[in-house]
């Protein structure tokens, strides 16, 4: 084994394991925070969450669209990225209307959270109907603008290396846009009045009324991050993988094993859930016999693929996880710190 060998077999991880777990833990952190906000003030598991980054991203879509036919886009950038403000306006607008219309009903009878769990499955069913109305239950790409930022050709030719690492622009953007929504999230909820009021309705919702705090505004400003952050996240996760209007269903798994490994009502829980859950699959998942190809003497025969579990099972992997911490510790790993 050279220091050749070294280096491709890490080539290969970061191509196929770090980057692309990277980029996914992003993807379900923007996720889960809004998961864990709702839970966290409004004391209730949003089961028609994955449905509104769905709804969200559909709108993103359409918009899209509407920009390429009219040649409006700012090349190398994804045109869907200048789509998403209309997006997220819209979606917001729809996720106020059904609060209005559901869930505020509910709140003033003092329905106990599983009421409004069952409801929040009425809701997921009503928005995918919609959904496949809408743009119909085909896959969609909508990613345009500049593929690579390095392909793996160019990156063998600069290194020497025989494996090539392929930086997309859809993962850049994706860590990139998933950085800055969560610091201004966390910056939100630190430094400002309204986001000290949203803390302190979730930690104690009667003292906070004793001080002043409108609940009607903390419960609306809830719902608009919420939304915002799920379009902004399936947006994203779409423009890396494609859109599947019935993938956003299964992605509730991942999203609340990650917002429960991380402490449901937690938002820093709920990203480093996002990120354990993200290399989990990834890794797991991962066929290894390229990998020991290199890191073993070269007279050794590598006898199968050396994968864990089928990519198949992908989603499995989140299931484990979930079984693993309610037995283990239900809580999570940053219980009792809803408001950090």
């Amino acid at each position: 084994m050279t220091l050749t060998d070294i280096l491709n077999a890490f080539v290969l991880l970061c191509n196929y394991i770090i980057l692309p777990s990277l980029t996914y833990g992003s993807q379900l952190a923007l996720g889960a925070l809004g998961i864990t906000l709702i839970y966290g003030v409004l004391r209730f598991s949003n089961l028609g969450h994955g449905e509104t980054m769905s709804f969200g991203t559909t709108i993103t879509i359409l918009i899209t669209w509407l920009f390429q036919s009219i040649n409006f886009s700012v090349y190398p950038m994804p045109t869907a990225l200048l789509a998403l403000p209309f997006s997220i306006t819209i979606t917001v607008t729809i996720v106020l209307l059904t609060d209005g219309l559901i869930y505020r009903h509910y709140r003033k009878e003092n329905a106990d959270s599983l009421v409004f769990m069952i409801a929040s499955i009425g809701v997921m069913f009503i928005l995918n109907g919609i959904i496949r109305f809408i743009i119909g239950p085909s896959d969609r790409r909508f990613d345009d603008g500049e593929r690579f930022l390095m392909t793996a050709r160019e990156f063998k030719a600069w290194s020497g290396l025989d494996e090539g690492l392929a930086i997309k622009s859809t993962q850049c953007i994706t860590i990139i846009t998933a950085v800055a929504s969560m610091i201004i999230f966390f910056l939100f909820l630190k430094k400002t009045r309204l986001g000290k009021s949203m803390r302190a309705f979730a930690d104690n919702d009667e003292l906070s009324l004793l001080s002043g705090i409108n609940p009607s505004q903390v419960v609306r400003l809830t719902w608009v991050f919420s939304a915002t952050l799920a379009v902004v996240a399936g947006t994203l996760y779409g423009l890396d993988k494609g859109f599947k209007p019935f993938v956003f269903l299964q992605l509730l798994l991942p999203l609340f094993s990650a917002a429960i490994l991380g402490g449901l009502g937690s938002p820093i829980g709920a990203v480093v859930g996002a990120f354990i859950i993200a290399f989990s699959e990834i890794a797991v998942t991962f066929a290894y016999k390229k990998f020991l190809f290199y890191l073993m003497p070269r007279d050794w025969e590598i006898d199968g693929m050396f994968q864990f579990l089928p990519t198949d099972y992908k989603f499995a992997v989140s299931f484990m996880i979930l079984v693993l911490v309610l037995l283990v510790r239900p809580t999570g790993i940053f219980s009792g710190t809803k408001s950090e």
